[in-house]
């Protein structure tokens, strides 16, 4: 799984049948921005969990996408070793 935020939405009018209904956000992750495909209504500036690869085409109804957006990040917690 990655962190990243949403930044944006893609919008398309025409799509294969498969992807209907579907929502792209725009996921600025550490190695750049990805569209996913959102499962949870993330919005603009949310903090979200992507999963990627065959995972995410599994939690979109086996629609041929390589992101998911799957959870909202609530709170982050970071154990720093000294």
């Amino acid at each position: 799984m990655k962190i990243g935020t949403v930044t944006g939405s893609i919008w398309s009018t025409r799509k294969a049948d498969c992807l209907h209904g579907q929502t792209f956000l725009v996921v600025d992750t550490m190695l750049g921005p990805v569209v996913a495909a959102d499962q949870v209504g993330a919005g603009k500036g949310d903090k979200v969990l992507l999963v990627t690869g065959t995972v995410a085409s599994k939690f979109c109804m086996e629609a041929p996408v390589d992101a998911a957006v799957v959870a909202i990040v609530d709170t982050e917690e970071r154990n720093v070793r000294t």
